[in-house]
């Protein structure tokens, strides 16, 4: 069993504009906490994505569970059955196996939170956006290459 206490610990406290902020086609990913803030047991961050844009399409993750939490305007959010949407206080508990996605349909910006448990698919987005960086055109075929890393398919 791996000891945690530790009479050297503190709760970490960050203000508002502290994360780490990740732009992946359209949506903006404000990172708060990753893997090397909580010894990788879990990723927390705020999102925010204009009308139209497409978040995710449906996908499944094999090695990470992810909830959803809005925040602030709508998110169609795919659970698996089909599309429902979700307005303030919203939540999709999207665990392992569960085919999941999300995009904002509405016409005002959404924001939301996002746990991932255990961390590491923090990981995932830096690759994309150094990726698209460096001059790589979002393409499904570029989207599911960074997947297939962090054990993640394709729903479809």
């Amino acid at each position: 069993m791996i000891e945690y206490e530790s009479p050297d610990r503190r709760p970490l406290f960050r203000r508002p504009e502290e994360g780490e902020l990740i732009d992946v086609a359209g949506v903006e990913h404000f990172f708060r906490l990753t893997a090397e803030h909580t010894e990788g047991r879990f990723a927390f961050e705020e999102f925010t994505l204009g009308p139209g844009i497409v978040g995710a399409r449906p996908h499944v993750h094999h090695g990470h569970d992810e909830y959803f939490y809005v925040l602030e305007g709508d998110l169609t959010l795919h659970n698996g059955d089909g599309e429902i949407t979700a307005g303030p206080g919203g939540l999709l508990a999207a665990v392992r196996g569960t085919p999941h996605g999300f995009r904002n349909a509405g016409t005002q910006t959404a924001r939301a939170l996002c746990l991932y448990t255990p961390a590491g698919y923090e990981g995932y987005f830096r690759e994309v956006h150094a990726a698209v960086a460096a001059g790589a055109e979002v393409t499904d075929e570029l989207l599911a290459e960074f997947r297939g890393r962090y054990r993640t398919t394709s729903a479809s």
